[in-house]
């Protein structure tokens, strides 16, 4: 059953519309332009270190699927794409091949393909509060040898699914019980983002990063909408907490690394969000349907948001990612608004030379 609805989302995501009428928040960030930018395109450096490992761009790709036999070439091809150009990568909920162990190779070729890649395991966090503990934790993390493991929070997704799981009660007490799992622990959410108040708990029950998972990108009600044509996937279409805003919540009020993930499309995007001092960002929906074609189409994408990426840098005059992060920049409009209200102050952003 769980194969059949990955298979479904697969395909929903592939063939209908279902992107947030709600935008990321980064179109109301605008870098500041630099006319002597006082370096050199080609020597810009995009290395980052990635929980503890050098990546060559501060962009990996996210966790989309898993668990159903046409998955296994989708999670091929990403992983073909991961290892040649040395980005992190990870993988769609584990829970089906916890349960059923014939479908651990729709997610462990993802290492079979790519033995060098930072990889990134994936489980729910609703099976924690009393079917999971630390057991199948391990289980998903050896299933393809990860460097790291995403715990996601859909609750969303879960409230306007047909046969979805609303039971959340216990939750942190039972992911407390990870902390001596032996990797990165990574709080993912799938699409309606992650508020201060969720990153600071997460922060203090031992997780090492957040992925915001904002909206802006795919919507997960949409997607639900499309398989069972139930009101509530439509009414809650455009739920969440934009991926601008969560991206800078998570880092004001945190120490944690944190992944901008969430209608991420291009390279200036990408700018911006680790301008607002995201350690990286996260793409899934441009890559899917390129894995469908092939890896080749994969590495393609990804070079064209990195080359994006570093025109940007080059406009702003940084030669790395560190100097990215200090770079000045405006917030305006609904985004301004928001984070206002939230207590943070958008004027340090536009002056952080002087």
């Amino acid at each position: 059953m769980i194969g059949a609805r990955k298979l479904e989302h697969i395909e929903i995501s592939l063939e209908r519309d279902v992107q947030s009428k709600v935008t990321t928040g980064f179109e109301d960030i605008t870098l500041i332009h630099r006319a002597l930018p006082e370096i050199d395109k080609d020597e810009i450096d995009l290395t980052i270190d990635f929980f503890g490992k050098k990546i060559n761009a501060p962009i990996l790709i996210a966790g989309m699927t898993g668990g159903h036999e046409k998955a296994l070439k989708i999670n091929e091809n990403l992983a073909k794409a991961a290892q040649e150009l040395n980005i992190p990568m990870g993988v769609g909920s584990q829970r089906a091949a916890i349960e059923d162990k014939s479908l651990s190779t729709t997610y462990s070729i993802a290492r079979k393909v790519a033995p060098d890649a930072f990889l990134i395991a994936n489980l729910g966090a609703a099976q924690f509060t009393e079917e999971y503990s630390i057991k199948e934790a391990e289980e998903a993390v050896k299933m393809i040898m990860a460097d790291a493991l995403a715990i996601h929070f859909n609750p969303l997704q879960e409230a306007v699914m047909s046969e979805g799981d609303v039971r959340f009660k216990g939750c942190l007490s039972g992911l407390e019980n990870l902390k001596d799992i032996g990797v990165p622990l990574i709080a993912k959410e799938t699409g309606a983002g992650i508020a201060r108040e969720e990153a600071k708990l997460f922060e203090n029950i031992g997780f090492s990063g957040i992925d915001v998972g904002g909206l802006g990108g795919t919507s997960f009600s949409a997607v639900e909408y499309y398989r069972n044509k139930g009101s509530l996937g439509k009414t809650f279409w455009d739920w969440g907490i934009p991926t601008a805003v969560s991206t800078l919540e998570c880092v004001e009020y945190t120490n944690l690394s944190v992944i901008s993930t969430g209608g991420i499309r291009n390279g200036i995007q990408v700018a911006k969000a680790l301008a607002l001092g995201a350690t990286a960002c996260g793409i899934a929906m441009p890559l899917l349907s390129k894995a469908i074609k092939g890896s080749d189409r994969v590495v393609s994408e990804l070079q064209r948001i990195i080359n994006e990426l570093k025109t940007a840098m080059f406009l702003v005059g940084a030669s790395t990612v560190e100097e990215l992060r200090k770079s000045e920049l405006i917030i305006r409009g609904k985004t301004r608004e928001w984070l206002e209200e939230r207590g943070i102050n958008c004027k340090k952003f536009a002056n952080r030379r002087d």
